[in-house]
């Protein structure tokens, strides 16, 4: 699984209230969430964001609310990857669940400024910043979690029969 884009950069404890607030939460339709996301932190991502972006956060990224909402309003949104120094238990899964690629690694939240161009290997386990030639290893993903992201999320996956 290979991801490249502009990095887009926020801090530590960015919750769900923040990636997609509760006054929104009367939809479920991707697109209209992706149209409110992260615009309580920063009201310029609609209009920054572009396909296979990355966002890069610090600690406990999604933290709040159980709310699948958060993850599908991020990769509605074109945001392909996310890389932080760690994520709530609850939001890892709903990620993962509905085919967000995410990844922990401090190295890279550490390396990587908002705006630099990002690739990641996550077969390999590495992830580069092409801006400053630096590169981060991290854990590849397991097999069975390349296929739920690969097939566009966990329900996709089991319809297809490969979980």
């Amino acid at each position: 699984m290979k991801f490249s884009g502009k990095s887009i950069k926020y801090g530590d404890n960015v919750d769900t209230d923040v990636i997609i607030p509760a006054r929104y939460l009367n939809t479920s339709d991707p697109k209209e969430l992706a149209s409110h996301c992260m615009e309580d932190i920063d009201k310029e991502f609609v209009s920054k964001v572009q396909a296979g972006d990355i966002m890069v956060a610090g600690y406990n990224f999604g933290c709040g609310s159980s709310r699948e909402h958060a993850p599908i309003a991020i990769k509605a949104s074109g945001i392909s990857l996310v890389i932080a120094r760690s994520f709530a238990r609850i939001f890892y899964r709903n990620s993962i669940n509905i085919g967000l690629a995410i990844v922990e690694c401090s190295e890279a939240v550490d390396g990587i400024l908002d705006g630099d161009v990002v690739e990641a290997d996550l077969d390999a386990g590495v992830i580069y910043n092409r801006t400053t030639g630096q590169s981060f290893q991290t854990q590849p993903f397991p097999a069975f979690i390349q296929k739920i992201i690969e097939n566009g999320g966990l329900v996709p996956s089991i319809q297809k029969g490969e979980i």
